[in-house]
């Protein structure tokens, strides 16, 4: 945490050199990659890493809905094309080198006790991990709600950031491909969030960097067009919601900042108003 001694930061530089190790070591030799800069390590296990998540993820759940599901969670008539998907996989590997530079920041961050990590979840112990664990996402979710809202309500910041992603605006050409399909900069201030919670709450580091990668997932999900109908998660049917109508369902993992502050529209009576 902020204020801590050498030898206790020198916990979170050991665990990242541990993380590196996992990813570089198979690519680099030992000796190639640790003669980097460490932030030039973080920045390019992160790269690695994440580019390796959106494409595993991506093909795999475009291959299990629009292949061996066909028809089945989504009509044949609302699969994107290859061609679409292609151009949204360009977008988000340009992105890529710069959206891996805020996680690559954040372990500065923490390694240098900026921050109110904690190494092991033992220093606190189970109960008050849990609190800060669910500390952390409220805060993850307002900051990233209101970041997204105001890349829609300042003009400027959709004009030239955000209607990058608005252009997969109907259902066939929407694909988990298009979860990081943003402008680099639009990503990065939705990702802020996350960086910002590292200094409001005490967090377990091992668990920043997985809800970090998590992300990845999750926006690749959120834009397969396929509504999970699992309350109260801000599930894929609520967000294609967001993509047709631009002002509903600004939120990340719930619905609850969007009931809060009223722009929460529900996929299931849009089905009934439809039928």
């Amino acid at each position: 945490m902020a204020g801590c001694g050498a030898e206790y930061l020198h916990q979170f530089v050991e665990e990242t050199d541990w993380y590196n190790g996992i990813v570089l070591d198979g690519l680099l030799p030992g000796v190639a990659w640790r003669r980097l800069p460490r932030p030039l390590q973080s920045w390019l296990r992160n790269y690695i890493g994440a580019t390796t998540l959106y494409f595993v993820s991506g093909f795999l759940w475009c291959f299990y809905i629009y292949y061996l599901k066909r028809n089945v969670y989504v009509p044949k008539d609302a699969i994107p094309s290859n061609k679409a998907m292609i151009l949204q996989i360009i977008v988000a590997m340009k992105a890529m080198p710069w959206y891996c530079v805020l996680p690559t920041l954040s372990e500065c961050m923490v390694e240098n006790g900026w921050t109110r990590c904690f190494s092991s979840i033992r220093e606190v112990g189970w109960p008050a991990y849990t609190v800060y664990l669910m500390t952390y996402l409220v805060i993850v979710e307002f900051g990233i709600y209101w970041a997204h809202r105001e890349l829609h309500d300042i003009k400027p910041l959709y004009k030239y950031l955000h209607a990058t992603h608005h252009v997969y605006n109907k259902q066939n050409t929407l694909s988990p491909f298009a979860g990081l399909a943003f402008h680099p900069l639009d990503g990065i201030l939705q990702a802020v969030p996350h960086v910002i919670a590292l200094c409001l709450v005490p967090t377990h580091f091992m668990t920043h960097i997985l809800l970090l990668f998590c992300e990845a997932v999750w926006t690749a999900n959120i834009h397969d067009c396929i509504h999970g109908k699992i309350w109260p998660v801000m599930g894929a049917g609520y967000h294609t919601i967001h993509h047709t109508t631009y002002r509903h369902n600004y939120g990340h993992y719930t619905v609850w900042m969007d009931w809060m502050f009223g722009t929460l529209r529900d996929p299931e009576e849009e089905l009934k108003k439809a039928e």
